[in-house]
């Protein structure tokens, strides 16, 4: 395992943007790009890439247009060791 690319300001802030979402408790677990977009004001650009990023490093899971938090993420959640 080498080290990780550097994530600028911008791209953090999408990603986390996105994983907020993705752990709240008050909507199903599963959403839709649209509705991501809608709920964190990103760009596609920027949403689309963020996503991707997620995805290569296994925090999320998508069937290309439903996106959810990895299994992994949400053990680490529920042993609240996610803090945003």
């Amino acid at each position: 395992m080498g080290q990780q690319p550097a994530v600028s300001p911008e791209q953090r802030q999408a990603q986390r943007a996105i994983v907020l979402q993705l752990l709240r408790n008050d909507h199903d677990e599963s959403w839709m790009r649209e509705e991501l977009r809608s709920a964190t004001g990103l760009g596609e650009r920027v949403l689309d890439a963020a996503l991707d990023r997620l995805g290569e490093q296994w925090l999320i899971v998508s069937d290309g247009e439903a996106f959810l938090a990895s299994p992994p993420m949400r053990y680490l959640d529920a042993l609240e060791l996610v803090s945003l």
